[in-house]
């Protein structure tokens, strides 16, 4: 089987790539507007409901560094069937989970399986030409924003009739299928050869790290900021991130490579990719769908009513933006996207907070959103990490920023969820409590405008001749 070959006669593994991806997707962009009836069913608080959309995301970024990592050795297509049954095992403990506790660890397993989307790019990499890859590629990226704000209604609907275990049962038979699909027709690629162990300790104290700060963060409104538990959880993260730093520098195969992270073309770019998904996915995942269906104090919308008007269109949008900004980025340059797309975030989110209350401000604000955040920062991030790569080292940069959108995503959960706890009363969240969700949101978005500004120009000499594809990552 020639690695060469176009995509003349892949239809079947190409749709059962698209069947993989799509069962974990679905679980990121379906679930939003159902977050109020898992609060209600499982009889649990909006911190708790939040803990399980940050650890969602978090392992998402984890599971897409280990697993990836893990099939250079072991091969693609074994890690993508393992993706393939953790994923069925999260979703089935989703689906009965009788408390809040067992619904996290099935979110755990979902988020874990967000390296199918890694996975398929590298095999389908290996597979096709340059032309043929890129076509491919384009199928599972539109998978990555969902299904064009169709998932986002339907989510919504099936919240308000059947409750949100149905979205998790419509997972499971997707991920089922794109299993049988995977098993069928993707074929087996030779793995990368790679020098040195895995390096289990270093992805165990990133793990453990990420866990204990963004988990202090989301729950340190409710356990109390100065709790012991609080504490323990924010100070063994930061020890667990320390030892991992170090221990990267000794490591025969190291998870990140700190000479890259170091430099000026890297760490402004993840720290704008990890501002950018926490200010606005922190937004779009928890504060907005929370806020727009509460009868108290929001805008005591239906499921479905909230996904149609603030989910859908950023999506819908999204998806048309999106290509288009690729085809701008090489012409104008791939920073320049960045620092206009942060800017035009930031202004957005200022209509946005300011007119909470206004419907309709509101709707168009999100809808924009679709351009500067679904279209210029979520292609012009990716494209810039790829193009701004060090020659030897040509994939370190993208597979460092796309575990930076999974921490992104993550934090900004975290502290949304944190800010919306902090202001509850007995009645439940408050005003108050959304509106300093937005501007923690705000403030996010802010310091990625300085970053990306902090950003280094791209040096011409220095790009390669052919670019390897980014890494794109769940948003």
């Amino acid at each position: 089987m020639s690695a060469t070959s176009d995509l003349k006669g892949r239809g079947p593994m190409l749709l059962a790539m698209v069947l993989a991806v799509l069962g974990y997707q679905i679980n990121a962009t379906m679930l939003s507007p159902a977050l109020p009836d898992v609060i209600e069913r499982l009889g649990t608080t909006t911190a708790a409901a939040g803990l399980s959309q940050t650890l969602f995301f978090l392992m998402a970024a984890i599971g897409q560094v280990t697993l990836a990592r893990l099939s250079d050795q072991r091969g693609r297509k074994p890690m993508m069937i393992v993706c393939a049954f953790v994923l069925i095992a999260g979703n089935l403990l989703c689906v009965f989970a009788p408390n809040i506790e067992i619904f996290i660890a099935g979110r755990i397993l979902q988020g874990i399986s967000a390296a199918m989307f890694t996975l398929a790019f590298l095999t389908l990499n290996q597979l096709l030409t340059p032309a043929g890859f890129g076509k491919a590629a384009g199928i599972i990226t539109a998978v990555n924003g969902g299904l064009a704000g169709v998932d986002a209604i339907a989510g919504g609907q099936i919240a308000d009739t059947i409750g949100f275990r149905g979205i998790f049962v419509c997972s499971t038979l997707i991920a089922v299928a794109g299993l049988i699909g995977v098993r069928k027709y993707v074929p087996d690629v030779p793995a990368t050869a790679v020098e040195g162990r895995f390096d289990s300790r270093g992805i165990a104290a990133l793990a453990l790290g990420l866990t204990g700060i963004l988990v202090g963060l989301a729950q340190g409104a409710a356990w109390g900021w100065t709790s012991v538990l609080t504490l323990g959880f924010l100070l063994g993260g930061l020890a667990s991130l320390v030892f991992f730093v170090v221990s990267q520098k000794s490591a025969a195969n190291p998870v990140i490579d700190i000479q890259v992270l170091a430099s000026r073309r890297a760490w402004p770019l993840l720290l704008t990719t990890v501002c950018t998904l926490g200010g606005a996915f922190g937004a779009i995942a928890l504060t907005i769908p929370l806020f727009s269906q509460d009868a108290r104090v929001g805008l005591g919308l239906s499921a479905v009513t909230a996904a149609v008007l603030f989910l859908t269109p950023i999506q819908l949008i999204g998806v048309i933006s999106a290509p288009l900004t690729g085809r701008l980025g090489p012409k104008i340059g791939w920073r320049t996207i960045v620092v206009t797309g942060a800017v035009a975030n930031f202004a957005i989110f200022l209509f946005a907070t300011f007119f909470l209350h206004n419907e309709w401000i509101l709707v168009a604000s999100l809808a924009a959103l679709g351009v500067t955040y679904g279209g210029f920062m979520l292609t012009g991030l990716n494209g810039l990490a790829v193009t701004t790569a060090p020659k030897d080292k040509p994939g370190s940069l993208s597979g460092l920023n796309g575990a930076c959108f999974g921490i992104g995503a993550s934090l900004g959960i975290a502290l949304a969820s944190a800010m919306i706890t902090a202001g509850s009363d007995a009645g439940g969240p408050t005003e108050a409590g959304y509106q300093h969700a937005m501007y923690t949101a705000l403030a996010l978005l802010g310091i990625g405008v300085l970053t990306a500004f902090l950003i280094q120009r791209p040096d011409p000499a220095e790009a390669p001749a052919e670019a390897p594809q980014p890494v794109l990552a769940h948003h």
